[in-house]
């Protein structure tokens, strides 16, 4: 008889912040917004979750704390008076996919859940990536930004899978 044991990893919430190049940073702790900034001064944060279509994206004051279990993007200043559009919305969440996909592959993480951002009613008949509509015929949709992973099967050779992604539309 041999010992047995098990390792199993522990996931630990952080507020994870993708930059303007695709890059994710991850803080374990609470951190100033101001904080972050001094290194790009020409550029503001703001949480994902205030991000609505043909809405003013807005910043998070300095003295704000990144909160742990939130997604942020640093966005140029020249996007701060400009309504976000559902092309731009979507880049973001793929960039976003794409980080944290990258991420958890580092990481060994399995909590690859996809993004899911709300859509209004006005914007049930826009297109976006891939020439998908975005929304439903009755009220409020969703956009799901999906990734594949690369993993191997059965054959001792295997087989890659590259990373498709795409965005469903529910």
């Amino acid at each position: 008889m041999g010992i047995c044991s098990s390792y199993e990893s522990v996931s630990v919430a952080t507020a994870k912040l993708i930059h303007q190049d695709g890059s994710l940073q991850e803080f374990s702790y609470p951190v100033r917004v101001s904080y972050v900034l001094q290194k790009y001064p020409s550029c503001f944060i703001c949480n994902s979750d205030e991000m609505d279509f043909d809405n003013y994206v807005s910043a998070l004051h300095g003295d704000e704390e990144l909160q742990l279990g939130h997604l942020y993007f640093v966005l140029p200043l020249s996007r701060l008076k400009q309504p976000i559009q559902a092309e731009d919305l979507a880049a973001l969440a793929v960039m976003a996919s794409s980080a944290l996909m990258k991420s958890s592959s580092t990481s060994n993480r399995k909590d690859n859940a996809p993004l899911v951002f709300s859509v209004s009613n006005q914007m049930k008949n826009t297109r976006v990536a891939n020439n998908n509509s975005v929304g439903n015929g009755g009220g409020a949709g969703r956009v799901v930004v999906a990734a594949g992973n690369k993993h191997k099967r059965g054959s001792s050779r295997g087989r890659d899978f590259a990373s498709n992604l795409n965005v469903i539309t529910e």
